[in-house]
């Protein structure tokens, strides 16, 4: 399901990278009236980039020619002896045993296919192969490839070419799914940045991370770092632990009382209230498990530094606890639903089709369910990180992108539980049933528009003007989100919905405890 934007990539099979490159290489050869090796040097220089190729060429083709060591005349002028001397063994060969590039330089056939062949093994800077000798900046082209190099090299060498073609262009790049050889060419301008290649990975063209629309690729940067840094361990240890008053070691208490050991060699013994030491306390400190010490010196305000910064970090652990498992709790779900679609395409499709007699093609809506259910919990899931780095301070928009989630959030609910529970009693059915009419209706409206999309989202979220359905939600939030929640005035008056508050949680049921509770207890600056 892509919402709003249309396609605005291509994904290429190995086959179209080949064709394309051999296009390019065709059309240079002909414009500046060279041969396709030549044309081919050319294009790796620049990035196969046929406008600076022509922009260079037209300009100052004796440059070019220099710059990229294609050479219009011999740089050494060959003896008619029968025998030449190889510049590489010095030992003396008959003619035919000789070969050079453009420049004129003999080299043998040994010392070339081991020359080629250690620079090829070397890596992709063999397609800039340049003359043996030191000297020379004459081009190695591919016909001397072919011509010398081992059947092995070959195929290494075409394969640093084929991947020079996507790697060094700017509007390609390889999908980073493991083991997928598809490319995606990208239409600049189009507005999204998601892509889907052919072997069902999703990804940002941008950052390369996986899919994340509607929320920006610094958000995704910042919350990846954040789920992998040691950021939250410390939060965790600041608000669980205190440290030995001696050694400084952070010390976790798992117990009832108040005495506190360090572990060794420490061995310190103090209470964990005051964290005087525990050979100080006795009745005079109000008995040995509680300690009125600290109640006296806390009233001073002794404490006041240590407990507001264990009070911070506790909150801001809670928060990014609250935003990171409901992240990762619609990441697990979106994981279930692209197995759950795998199974339904492979098994249980032909299985409803015999059971109630229907063809498959009649059934592509149950599959259209499925994957509006993996794209919606991954929208979904981005979502929570957008509002962990949402400010505390902005109330009103904290509340409108609150309602959103929660209306996306419980639409999606009642079209899984759908296609997940519903679905499964006419799967293990023995026959027709008249229901599966009905469960179709409701399937389909469920993911399928039943109106045409109005542009306010305003006016689509307060005037009945088409039935709600899963895809209505979720293109409302993901264009507020998009526009910055630009709907919401800046000095927190909401339209409706600030003056509607209780209106808004009712409409907003089905998301009990997710988007309608995010971020209640939250302290913002967290990165």
């Amino acid at each position: 399901m892509c919402f709003l934007f249309q396609k605005s990539y291509t994904v290429l099979k190995e086959e179209d990278i080949l064709h394309r490159q051999e296009d390019d290489v065709t059309r240079v050869s002909t414009v500046l009236s060279i041969s396709r090796v030549a044309a081919s040097i050319l294009l790796r220089h620049y990035n196969w980039s046929i406008s600076k190729v022509h922009d260079a060429w037209f300009a100052d083709e004796d440059a070019v020619r220099k710059s990229v060591g294609l050479l219009d005349k011999q740089v050494v002028q060959l003896s008619n002896a029968r025998e030449l001397t190889c510049g590489i063994c010095f030992d003396t060969f008959p003619c035919d045993k000789i070969i050079s590039a453009a420049c004129g330089h003999p080299f043998c056939n040994t010392c070339w296919s081991g020359y080629i062949s250690t620079t090829i093994n070397d890596g992709p800077g063999c397609l800039m192969l340049r003359c043996p000798d030191p000297s020379c900046q004459a081009a190695v082209g591919q016909d001397m490839i072919n011509l010398l190099a081992p059947g092995g090299d070959k195929d290494k060498y075409s394969r640093y070419l084929l991947r020079s073609y996507i790697e060094d262009n700017r509007k390609t790049k390889w999908c980073p799914a493991p083991g997928c050889e598809y490319a995606i060419d990208f239409a600049a301008g189009s507005g999204s940045f998601d892509v889907s290649c052919l072997c069902s990975h999703n990804f940002c063209w941008n950052c390369v991370e996986e899919a994340h629309r509607p929320v920006d690729c610094g958000t995704v940067t910042k919350w990846i770092l954040k789920n992998s840094a040691e950021s939250e361990n410390m939060n965790w240890i600041l608000a669980n632990s205190k440290p030995c008053p001696k050694c400084k070691r952070p010390i976790e208490k798992n117990q009832g009382c108040m005495h506190m050991t360090c572990t060794p060699p420490c061995k310190f013994e103090f209470c964990w209230l005051c964290l005087g030491a525990w050979s100080d306390h006795g009745e005079r400190t109000g008995g040995f498990y509680a300690c009125n010490r600290y109640e006296a010196a806390k009233q001073e305000g002794a404490y006041d530094e240590s407990e507001r910064r264990r009070e911070m970090a506790k909150n801001s652990l809670e928060r990014y606890t609250h935003y990171y498992e409901r992240w990762a709790s619609n990441q697990s779900s979106r994981q279930k639903a692209l197995a759950d679609l795998h199974q339904m395409q492979t098994v249980h499709l032909e299985k409803l089709s015999d059971i109630h007699c229907t063809p498959e093609s009649q059934l592509k809506f149950i599959t259209e369910a499925w994957l509006q259910i993996v794209e919606c919990r991954r929208v979904l899931k981005w979502t929570y990180a957008y509002g962990f780095y949402l400010h505390e301070h902005e109330q009103a928009k904290r509340q409108f992108f609150e309602y959103l989630q929660g209306e996306a959030e419980s639409g999606l609910e009642r079209l899984h539980q759908c296609a997940e529970k519903e679905l499964q009693q006419f799967i293990a059915a023995d026959g027709p049933s008249k229901e599966f009419d009905e469960f179709r209706t409701k399937l389909a409206g469920l993911t399928r528009y039943s109106c045409n999309y109005n542009t306010s989202i305003k006016a689509s979220l307060y005037t009945p003007t088409c039935n709600s359905v899963t895809k209505n939600y979720f293109e409302n939030l993901v264009r507020a989100l998009e526009n910055g929640l630009a709907d919401v005035d800046s000095h927190g008056a909401c339209s409706k919905t600030t003056s509607s508050k209780n209106a808004v949680v009712s409409k907003g049921k089905g998301s009990k405890g997710k988007g309608g509770k995010t971020g209640g207890s939250s302290k913002n600056g967290d990165d």
